[in-house]
C-alpha cells in the first residue's frame, strides 16, 4: 500500500466564546471560484527570517481531493452535521449544502465540460457495502457483494464492487443521498435511540475539461460521517449491539493514530468535530 501522511488542514469544534482571529475563510470573489482558505501562522521558533508558506487554498472544482469528516462519540449530532434534518429546510447538512454549491458553479462556470459522479460506501464491521446497490431493498447484508480494496501496479487503490452513479443535476445528487441513508445500518442503544452503526463515505466524483482538449482532470470531494464511540462498560450492550461497538471503536482508535492525535493537545472524545483533510 502507498505509505503516506494524512495532512489536517482544519478542526472545527462549536466553542463557547467567539474566537479573536478564525484559522479559515472563505473567498467569494466573483470574478473566481469560491475557495476555502487555510491560515498556517508562521512558527516563531523557526526565527524571523522564515518564508514557510502562511495561506493555503483549496477548491474541488480546481481539481483538489479532499475529505470532510464529523468526528465524535456517539449521540453528539455527526449524522445531522453531514447529513442534516428532513423537518426544515435550514437544517440542511454538509452534504446537500455542498451539492446545492457545486451544482451552482457549474452552472456559472461555462468555460469547461463537467460530468459528476455518486458513490456511497458503507463501512460495517469492518466490511465495505455499496449502499446505492439497487439490491439492498431485498436482501440481506450479509448477501450484498462486499466492496474490497484492491491496489493496481502503479499503487492507485480501486475499490471493487462499489457503483458510479452519474448526476447531471442537484435533484439527481440529492436522491441519491436520500437511497443511500435509507439503506444505513441503525439501531437503538443506550445512548442514542437511532444510532448510526456504521462509517458512511458520500463521495462525490468530478471531472472537467476544456473544450477540445485531451485532458482531463478529475477530483474527488468524499464527505464522511463516522460512527460515534462508545465506552461499552457504561452502556452495558451486548449481543450484536456489543460487536458493532467494538469495532467501530478499533476503527476509530485507528483513525485517531493516523491523523487526530497528531494534530491536537484536546481530548477528541469530548463533542463533535469536524475535520477537514
Amino acid at each position: 500500500m502507498v505509505k503516506q501522511t494524512i495532512q489536517i488542514f482544519a478542526r472545527v469544534k462549536p466553542t463557547v466564546r467567539k474566537q479573536q482571529q478564525g484559522i479559515y475563510s472563505i473567498d467569494e470573489d466573483e470574478k473566481l471560484i469560491p475557495s476555502l482558505e487555510i491560515i498556517l501562522p508562521r512558527d516563531l521558533t523557526d526565527g524571523f527570517v522564515n518564508n514557510k508558506r502562511e495561506s493555503y487554498k483549496f477548491n474541488v472544482l480546481a481539481g483538489y481531493n479532499g475529505t470532510i469528516f464529523a468526528y465524535g462519540q456517539t449521540g453528539s449530532g455527526k449524522t445531522f452535521t453531514i447529513t442534516g434534518g428532513a423537518e426544515r429546510y435550514s437544517d440542511r447538512g454538509i452534504i446537500p449544502r455542498t451539492l446545492s454549491y457545486i451544482f451552482e458553479q457549474l452552472q456559472k462556470d461555462s468555460s469547461k465540460i463537467y460530468t459528476t459522479h455518486i458513490s456511497y460506501l458503507e463501512i460495517y464491521n469492518e466490511c465495505g457495502y455499496d449502499l446505492l446497490d439497487p439490491r439492498h431493498e431485498a436482501s440481506s447484508l450479509e448477501d450484498l457483494p462486499k466492496v474490497t480494496i484492491l491496489e493496481d501496479p502503479d499503487q492507485n487503490i480501486h475499490l471493487k464492487n462499489l457503483s458510479l452513479h452519474q448526476a447531471t443535476t442537484e435533484e439527481e445528487a440529492l436522491n441519491l443521498l436520500f437511497l443511500g441513508d435509507t439503506n444505513r445500518m441503525i439501531a437503538e442503544t443506550p445512548m442514542n435511540q437511532a444510532s448510526t452503526r456504521s462509517h458512511c463515505i458520500f463521495t462525490i466524483h468530478l471531472s472537467s475539461k476544456e473544450p477540445g482538449s485531451a485532458t482531463v482532470r478529475h477530483a474527488k470531494l468524499h464527505l464522511v460521517d463516522l460512527a460515534g464511540s462508545e465506552r461499552v462498560a457504561k452502556t452495558g450492550v451486548g449481543g450484536l449491539l456489543l460487536t458493532e461497538a467494538k469495532y467501530i471503536n478499533l476503527s476509530l482508535h485507528y483513525l485517531e493514530q493516523l491523523c487526530v492525535y497528531k494534530c491536537c493537545d484536546s481530548n477528541v472524545k469530548d463533542g463533535n468535530y469536524l475535520q477537514i483533510i
